[in-house]
C-alpha cells in the first residue's frame, strides 16, 4: 500500500452529534468493521415514562437518551457515562445500565486484546485442502479491516468478508473445563468465488515463547466485537 493510500484510510476528522463528539474515519469506507452507527433516539413526544423504570417524566424527572441504543430513562436509569470506543466517541458518553454493561467489556477489549490482535502471532497456516502448512505470522491491520498473513507468500482477508470462525482447543477433562485455545480455523467469502474459502491457524510446538503469543492472540480473536453488532461475540 502506497504512503499516500494509506494516509488516506487512516485520515479523520472531528464531527459532533447529539450524542457528542466523534472522531471519525473521513471516508466511511476505511472505518473498522466493528464500528457502530449512532442509533436514533426515540422520540420525546413518544416516551411519557421511563423505559426501564416507568417513571413519569416531568419538571423533576428529566428524560434522557442513551447514546447506544436511543432509548429514553430517567436519571437514574441512565446515570453512567462509559466510553463507546465502537462509536467513536471521544468522551465517555451517557448510557443505560444495560448497554453501559456491554461497553465496559468493549473497553476491556480496546484497551488489552485488540493491541495484542495488532501485534500479531506466529501460526502454522493450511490454504483449503493443502497438505503443507506454512509457518507465517498473522495479525490484524492497523485499521481493523483486515486479518494480514505475512510468510513466504502475503494474504490479506477483510474481517467483513469471514463468514464463520471456530477457536480450536485442547486439553478438555469433563467436569474440569480447562482447555487451551491451539488453534483457529475460519471460512470466508472471495469476490468472484462462489464457494467459500478456508484456512486453519494451528500454534507450533517451540520454546522461544511463540506458542504463548499465539494462545494470547487466539483468546484475544475469541473477544473480538461481531462486525456490525451491538454485542460481543465468540464468532461460532
Amino acid at each position: 500500500m502506497s504512503s499516500g493510500v494509506a494516509a488516506r484510510c487512516d485520515a479523520k476528522k472531528l464531527v459532533r452529534s447529539p450524542s457528542g463528539l466523534r472522531m471519525v474515519p473521513e471516508h466511511r469506507a476505511f472505518g473498522s468493521p466493528f464500528g457502530l452507527e449512532e442509533p436514533q433516539w426515540v422520540p420525546d413526544k413518544e416516551c411519557p415514562r421511563c423505559m426501564q423504570c416507568d417513571a413519569k417524566f416531568d419538571f423533576i424527572t428529566r428524560k434522557h437518551h442513551c447514546r447506544r441504543c436511543g432509548k429514553c430513562f430517567c436519571d437514574r436509569c441512565c446515570s453512567q457515562k462509559v466510553p463507546l470506543r465502537r462509536m467513536c466517541f471521544v468522551d465517555p458518553v451517557r448510557q443505560c445500565a444495560e448497554c453501559a454493561l456491554v461497553s465496559h467489556r468493549e473497553a476491556e477489549f480496546y484497551d488489552k486484546q485488540l493491541k495484542v490482535l495488532l501485534s500479531g502471532a506466529t501460526f502454522l497456516v493450511t490454504f483449503g485442502d493443502s497438505e503443507k502448512p506454512e509457518t507465517m505470522v498473522c495479525r490484524l491491520s492497523n485499521n481493523q479491516r483486515c486479518l494480514i498473513l505475512d510468510g513466504d507468500s502475503h494474504h490479506e482477508i477483510e474481517i467483513a468478508h469471514v463468514c464463520t470462525v471456530q477457536i480450536l482447543t485442547e486439553g478438555f477433562t469433563p467436569g474440569a473445563g480447562s482447555t487451551r485455545a491451539t488453534g483457529m480455523s475460519l471460512q470466508y467469502t472471495v469476490p468472484g468465488a462462489e464457494a467459500a474459502a478456508q484456512l486453519k491457524l494451528m500454534a507450533g510446538e517451540d520454546a522461544n515463547g511463540s506458542k504463548r503469543q499465539a494462545a494470547a492472540w487466539l483468546a484475544a480473536m475469541h473477544k473480538v466485537p461481531r462486525a456490525g453488532s451491538g454485542r460481543l461475540s465468540s464468532w461460532d
